[in-house]
């Protein structure tokens, strides 16, 4: 399941580094959610310079693909704090306390030292693409800049996952099911619960105005 996941907050380093990181991950999030809202205005006016000028935008293409770089990666450390990424937790639904504090642990650490690899592999190709002064096709736009922010955005996350490392540590050394700095699992009831709330709120803040 996904959504916006429970935080404990205190105030411990360990919380203190998540709340400090976290406003460093929702700028890299605003800037992948402008990147968003400028290719939507690129290409209304590509459409519009086509349709009444006969005058498309040069280089179109090139420039929105070069944009799926920033937008699928500036918003992944962001994600991974909000537990927002698509997850399967039958089992872990059923877990509590150390035992499933040490299971996340597993999950975290696995998917570091995957980052970790992407992380240097997506480095090369970025150094490669630089080295050799790669372009795009059309307007010759150079391709490093958005190879670039694969290994920038992975290694943002691979320091998240360092962070939930030491949450889930903290967790199996306390024990207890509300451990500090890391999204909590939530029952479907419960996110349920959650949303209905948002949509009572916007709602109750439309009629006062």
């Amino acid at each position: 399941m996904s959504g916006s996941a429970t935080i404990i907050e205190d105030s411990s380093k360990l919380s203190t580094a998540d709340r400090l990181f976290f406003k460093f991950e929702s700028l890299l999030n605003f800037l992948g959610g402008s990147v968003i809202f400028l290719l939507v205005f690129l290409a209304t006016a590509n459409v519009l310079g086509r349709w009444i000028f006969s005058l498309p935008i040069d280089g179109y293409i090139d420039w929105v693909e070069q944009a799926m770089a920033f937008i699928a990666f500036l918003g992944i450390a962001y994600t991974m704090r909000l537990g927002g990424h698509i997850r399967m937790d039958i089992v872990v639904s059923h877990l509590h306390g150390r035992v499933l504090w040490f299971s996340e642990l597993i999950s975290v650490c696995l998917m570091l030292m995957v980052t970790l690899v992407l992380v240097y592999g997506s480095y090369l190709h970025f150094w490669r693409a630089y080295s050799i002064g790669d372009s795009s096709l059309d307007i010759n736009l150079p391709t490093w800049p958005a190879k670039l922010a694969v290994p920038f955005a992975l290694t943002v996350l691979a320091c998240r996952l360092i962070l939930q490392t030491w949450g889930y540590l903290r967790g199996i050394r306390e024990g207890g099911d509300s451990p500090i700095a890391v999204p909590l699992i939530e029952s479907a009831a419960e996110v349920a619960a959650k949303e209905a709330d948002s949509v009572i709120g916007e709602m109750d803040g439309a009629s006062s105005k």
